[in-house]
């Protein structure tokens, strides 16, 4: 799979898609990858954090879209993806809302 041209999108690719894509290749290492790309992406001025936030939502809506070929691998982007999103920027941009609460 290319997780660097799902992170990219029609943009120039970043420093910090290496150790989102070391994640996605390795589920093991993303416990030990977080803290990482946390403090990378703390670095980033905010043109750049926008673009980063933008990538992480790509890879949301691929998972969604690929779901049904492989739910286990579809399952494995959108946690890595909105776990980034949430730690760097404190929510998701695509959150569903609970209907259940009302």
């Amino acid at each position: 799979m290319n997780y660097m041209r799902i992170l990219t999108g029609k943009e120039i690719p970043l420093p910090i898609y290496s150790g989102v894509i070391a994640c996605l290749e390795n589920p093991l290492a993303f416990p030990d990858l977080l803290e990482p790309i946390y403090r990378e992406a703390m670095k980033l001025d905010d043109d750049t954090l926008d673009r980063f936030r933008f990538s992480l939502m790509r890879l949301q809506l691929y998972a969604d879209i690929h779901r049904n070929e492989d739910l286990e691998k579809a399952m494995h982007i959108k946690y890595v993806a909105q776990v980034l999103e949430k730690v760097v920027f404190g929510s998701l941009v695509m959150e569903r809302e609970d209907l259940s609460a009302d």
